[in-house]
């Protein structure tokens, strides 16, 4: 019998076949794919003729190809549309790649010549991408432990698989807990919601199967009702649950699993000779140290939390006005920061929300890249892994550059959150290789033969995961390697961030923000308002984002806490946190930082990042036009379709002809003094 995940795939653009593969597929594929791939790193390791760039690091990108087309369709699967066979698969998987990793990086055949070609890199004649390409393989065979030996090499393949196994665990914990719970809501419960929030808790109540409305633990619904429902008590319930994901002293508490990654996260870096962990992140970040992180984080903290403190004192007045005496409580801001809102701004989230239908914030996006880049976008009918899932051709000049899928509306199987991952990246050598790029978001579901309408975070959060999309498909770099995303952690959110810009361009809402039931344009005094209020409730937004970040380098400083949970308090009364805010992500669902290495340690990199996508939009402003074609193709030519090709600090430069500092970022949040 065949299998689909190995065979050619003849469909258009090599898009992974979704409707020929069945689960059963998975783990066979997986250890044919494994095996061949160690096959291709030995002979290249045991190759007879001398090392060059060609038959080593060259080699080596074109290793795996079908070990890549196996985990592109199986991770589609797991993170956006799981089951109890793809979390078993996922758990089995865990430690056969940690161990594949390890093999790889252990080959001492395969290191001799690595480092031999780095040893004698200035007598190579290499171009510039193929130094950086050899720089980077180098780098990551030694943090990766390829020079360490016997007992020290041995303890390296356990911890890193140990680690592969608690990030399983921890996110599909997680997983669980976020899709078992629900509250519903009697038909009294409904009172003071608005219309688009009833609807979302009847659609979500069908998909729990339901006779009726319910509250999930999907931000998208959740928020919404914290803002809006007049019911304190369910507000409580609501909240508490939300915040207690991963922490219900049940099967899938994460706290010592928590504990057990920073336990071993402290280890892998001693073995490597550092001092933390954090030392050994951020040694390749652009930050480089602890030390500028937190420089960075406490000139933000300090004026957003003033503001935050000032903004309770006036919230806990209105709850007082309300005949609710005590302290203002995490489930009343939300409440009593909408409230406040509608009053000062006149902006109501409910008469706002029919202008932003999600498939005219998807043609802004695309209309944005169009503009900036040249982009087309055609929709594609093609295989995808879940209905839901909509398809495009990205060409540009009639030519074909990439295919975006994109994935928006929250369920049960897909875990929490919105982010963006390339089912193939950009490459040139040693096979050319088009983009094909995925953004998966949990928006609320409506009902059937209703559009769905977005809340402006949500509007805000479609072009963030677009920014992501544009640096994968827009990439231009010889190797895979160095393509898209595949940057510094705190200069991969640059992009994100920076498209957000273009939605609260004025030309752009007044295009796209049509009403869903007359399709009348959102009027002027309404867009005045949504540009006015861009900052409002800015110092809560940016202490629960600030608090996380300071906890996650706290984790990573120095000794690894024994309880990590006691370490988030002591850090949180260091700071003099606010009493009604909570982190934006509490330890026991903190999957940033603990469902793999990606942001441990790395979490600041938003604000890191922040600080240049304020700068860099200002350089559009400065040329007269959100849409000015020089500074566009300048964008294009250094950060976006730049890729790693050089280091983050370097690109920058290029496109802005220096670094920034915090001003802008604080002025931009509305916090400067």
């Amino acid at each position: 019998m065949t299998n689909p995940l190995l065979e050619t795939w003849d469909t258009p653009f090599g898009m992974i076949p979704f409707d020929a593969i069945s689960d059963d597929d998975y783990a066979p594929a997986m250890d044919i794919a494994l095996a061949e791939d160690l096959a291709e790193v030995d002979a290249i390791a045991n190759n007879p003729d001398a090392p060059t760039f060609a038959n080593t690091i060259e080699a080596m990108q074109g290793t795996g190809e079908a070990l890549d087309k196996v985990l592109s369709a199986f991770f589609a699967v797991a993170g956006a549309d799981s089951n109890d066979k793809r979390q078993e698969l996922q758990r089995a998987f865990s430690p056969k790649l940690s161990a594949h990793s390890s093999a790889i990086f252990s080959n001492h055949a395969l290191f001799a010549r690595i480092r031999d070609l780095w040893d004698r890199r200035d007598t190579l004649e290499l171009s510039d991408q193929e130094a950086r390409v050899l720089m980077l393989t180098h780098r990551n065979f030694v943090r990766a432990g390829a020079a360490l030996t016997g007992d020290r090499a041995k303890r390296m393949a356990e911890v890193k698989s140990r680690l592969a196994v608690l990030g399983t665990e921890f996110t599909q914990n997680l997983l669980a807990d976020e899709s078992e719970w629900f509250m519903p809501l009697a038909e009294a419960d409904l009172e003071g919601l608005p219309d688009f929030v009833v609807d979302a808790a009847r659609a979500a109540g069908e998909e729990k199967g339901q006779p009726g409305p319910v509250v999930t633990l999907s931000r998208s619904l959740i928020v919404p009702f914290l803002q809006f429902s007049p019911r304190r008590d369910l507000r409580e319930a609501a909240y508490n649950a939300w915040t207690a994901r991963g922490a219900n002293g049940n099967k899938n508490d994460n706290r010592s699993i928590a504990a057990e990654i920073l336990q071993l996260r402290e280890e892998r870096a001693k073995l490597l000779g550092y001092d933390d962990f954090a030392s050994y992140k951020l040694e390749t970040e652009m930050a480089g140290t602890p030390d500028r992180v937190r420089e960075l984080l406490k000139q933000v903290w300090e004026p957003a939390r003033a503001r935050a403190d000032a903004d309770a004192q006036i919230l806990q007045h209105m709850m007082h006005s309300d005949g609710i005496n005590g302290d203002l409580q995490a489930w009343d801001w939300r409440y009593y920061a909408e409230k406040r809102r509608k009053a000062e701004h006149d902006l109501d989230e409910a008469a706002l929300k029919p202008y932003l239908q999600l498939d005219r914030m998807i043609e802004a996006s695309f209309d944005c890249a169009t503009r900036l880049f040249g982009l087309q976008f055609t929709p594609l009918d093609v295989p995808l892994y879940h209905p839901d899932c909509r398809a495009w051709e990205v060409t540009r000049n009639g030519q074909h550059v990439a295919v975006f899928v994109g994935d928006y509306f929250a369920r049960g199987s897909k875990r929490s959150g919105a982010w963006c991952s390339a089912m193939r990246m950009q490459a040139k050598r040693p096979k050319v290789e088009t983009p094909i790029v995925v953004n998966v978001c949990n928006f609320a579901k409506p009902p059937a033969g209703q559009p769905a309408l977005l809340s402006y975070d949500d509007a805000r959060t479609l072009f963030h995961e677009f920014g992501h999309a544009l640096h994968q498909m827009l990439s231009d770099v010889e190797f895979g390697s160095i393509a898209g995303t595949s940057v510094a952690r705190d200069f991969v959110e640059l992009p994100s961030q920076l498209y957000e810009h273009w939605l609260e361009v004025p030309e752009v809402l007044e295009r796209f923000a049509t009403h869903a039931r007359t399709g009348e344009p959102m009027p002027k005094d309404m867009l005045d308002k949504v540009l006015a209020a861009s900052t409002f409730d800015m110092g809560f937004q940016t202490v629960e984002y600030v608090a996380s970040a300071l906890v996650d380098l706290a984790f990573h400083e120095g000794a690894a806490p024994a309880d990590p949970m006691a370490k988030q308090t002591e850090v949180l009364n260091g700071l003099g946190m606010p009493a009604a805010i909570g982190m934006r992500h509490a330890t026991p669902h903190f999957a940033h930082v603990f469902a793999g290495d990606g942001y441990s340690s790395g979490y600041y990199s938003y604000m890191w990042s922040e600080v240049m996508d304020a700068d860099a939009f200002a350089a559009f402003e400065e040329a007269g036009s959100a849409f000015d074609a020089g500074m566009a193709k300048k964008l294009e030519r250094h950060i976006l379709s730049a890729g790693g090709s050089a280091e983050a600090q370097d690109l920058y430069t290029q496109f802005r002809g220096r670094m920034p500092g915090v001003d802008a970022l604080l002025k931009g949040r509305g916090l400067a003094a």
